[in-house]
């Protein structure tokens, strides 16, 4: 490897981590601090099911366009351009000044972060070729660690410095990821090497026609309605039902944002070695299903326990996205799965946000929208079936149309 080379690979390293910062610490960070703002402007909950839409709203959006502007544009300066808007829009909501302008920063920065998010699985491959098991799990770990430690800290921060303080801290970690892509970018354009094929059309109409597909759009529905209807309810639904306080419940959503760092440490490994998916279906459905029922038959019996089992499903993630990998039998076909499941499956995930809210505002309680919740999960039943045929996209088309992929 030559000095350049070792070099570039340096800061595609150090650009990679701290993006993945960056993608998980705009999901997490705000609803800590939802009470602590609504004290400055009032914050109804259409509004706040709103803003929990977001992510998976934005991120449904990035998945469909965000190749399409590649090719323009390149990969590296897209992940720049991404980083430095991120980095902006987490900044304008330090300064929002009442729920519109904080919904618009809101839906900003995940419109960036949608567009890294889409683009990042490429940037891995494209650097570190021999070494994407390693990337993979080294990306997915940070984001995991990124996504449990705003919680933990924001509300002491808020004490400390303010709501718009808190903000302000996250949007210095969004500026300091800008950096390394400055030098990526720069690097990649003096050797004419930032594209990254879209997928052919006749691929993606392919994909689309096979059962997986859409099992693999179920899986990674059920696994971000969980995330994210969590991400922005769990602090209101904790305190209202168990009666604990705004720190615990921020500590206690740290808590389920946790359980992404084992998972993201194991599910892929084993999920590989294995070569199996019933295991970890069974354990997502039982353990969601067992914590929606603590929340809403004991909330306050046992709710460290009822966080933990809810944080089960989303175990989902990191195996979706190996399954990306050892469900195809190309890069092509990988990433039109890819594009067309996270677009699919963010879309959907984006109602339970909303479904959240809306219930609550019109019941005034939580039972309806914890038992929208669990019926949720259950969905995911009849996927797992599906996935419990171990064959590649080509195959099972193959299988079912009788000729050559």
């Amino acid at each position: 490897m030559t000095s350049r080379r070792a070099g570039t690979v340096v800061w595609a390293a150090a650009a990679i981590v701290l993006l993945a910062l960056t993608l998980r610490i705009a999901v997490a960070s705000l609803s800590p601090l939802l009470s602590a703002i609504s004290r400055d402007f009032p914050l109804p909950a259409p509004v706040v099911g709103l803003i929990g839409m977001a992510p998976p709203v934005a991120f449904a959006l990035s998945a469909v366009v965000t190749p399409a502007i590649e090719r323009r544009v390149g990969l590296e300066r897209l992940v720049l351009i991404a980083a430095a808007t991120a980095a902006a829009m987490l900044g304008l909501r330090a300064v929002a000044v009442d729920a519109g302008t904080l919904l618009a920063a809101t839906a900003g920065v995940f419109a960036a972060v949608g567009v890294a998010n889409v683009l990042l699985p490429a940037v891995v491959k494209k650097y570190f070729p021999d070494r994407v098991g390693l990337m993979t799990t080294v990306y997915s770990t940070t984001m995991a660690v990124a996504t449990f430690t705003p919680p933990l800290v924001a509300v002491p921060l808020s004490e400390a410095i303010g709501w718009r303080g808190s903000f302000a801290v996250w949007a210095f970690v969004g500026v300091a990821a800008v950096v390394p892509w400055v030098v990526t970018a720069a690097r990649a354009r003096a050797g004419r090497d930032d594209i990254v094929e879209e997928p052919r059309a006749s691929v993606l109409s392919r994909v689309v026609r096979v059962p997986q597909t859409w099992a693999l759009v179920i899986t990674f529905a059920v696994n971000s309605s969980v995330a994210y209807g969590m991400f922005a309810w769990m602090p209101a639904i904790l305190i209202d039902t168990a009666g604990v306080d705004a720190a615990t419940a921020g500590g206690l959503l740290a808590l389920f944002s946790f359980m992404g760092l084992p998972v993201a440490l194991v599910v892929p490994v084993l999920v590989a070695r294995l070569r199996r998916t019933a295991p970890f279906y069974a354990v997502a459905v039982v353990g969601g299903l067992a914590g929606v029922a603590g929340l809403l038959f004991a909330p306050a019996a046992a709710p460290v326990l009822w966080v933990v089992l809810i944080g089960l499903p989303p175990l989902m993630f990191p195996m979706v996205l190996v399954l990306f990998g050892l469900r195809t039998r190309s890069h092509e076909t990988a990433v039109a799965l890819s594009g067309f499941v996270q677009a699919a499956g963010y879309g959907l995930a984006a109602l339970m946000p909303l479904a959240l809210g809306v219930t609550h505002e019109f019941s005034g309680g939580w039972t309806a929208g914890m038992t929208v919740l669990g019926a949720v999960i259950a969905i995911v039943i009849p996927a797992a079936i599906v996935m419990a045929r171990s064959e590649t996209i080509e195959a099972a088309w193959e299988r079912r149309h009788g000729r050559a992929w």
